[in-house]
């Protein structure tokens, strides 16, 4: 089975969903344990709230699934909150918070299109919700006579 070829905007979205992700993945541990540990949080919340995150749509990503880079989307906005109330109560963290904010949102703008037209590329398709409404309407109909 061969595999369709990406064309050059859906590379250059996977590439910018995965310098997000990664940068992410590797920032993350990296300024909350080592640089800027947080005190009165223990290890395992932190690991909880803010690094198992963006470990669920590891998999995903790794075998480059679209759907996968489509839902981690909902991920990224934990990164999003978080950065943006940083901006306001770490001034001194500027730098790794700004850091954040790159990353998140390289992430969700690079999953947003790389979803998006990779699903086209592939062929797969989202039915939208009024065809389903139809569907059900017509088996509805169809079980009562």
């Amino acid at each position: 089975m061969s595999e369709t070829p990406k064309q050059p905007k859906t590379k250059k979205f996977h590439r910018l969903a995965l310098f997000g992700y990664f940068g992410l993945l590797i920032l993350m541990p990296v300024w909350l344990f080592l640089l800027s540990p947080r005190e009165g949080h223990s290890i395992g919340f932190m690991f909880a709230v803010y690094i198992l995150p963006l470990l669920l749509p590891l998999k995903g990503i790794i075998q480059d699934k679209p759907y996968t880079f489509a839902w981690a989307n909902f991920i990224v906005l934990i990164y999003f909150i978080h950065g943006f109330t940083l901006l306001w109560i770490a001034t001194d963290e500027l730098l790794w918070v700004s850091l954040e904010l790159i990353f998140a949102t390289s992430m969700f703008i690079g999953c947003t299109y790389y979803a998006k037209h990779r699903g086209q590329e592939l062929g797969l398709k989202i039915r939208k919700l009024k065809h389903d409404l139809a569907d059900e309407k017509e088996a509805h109909q169809d079980s009562i006579k």
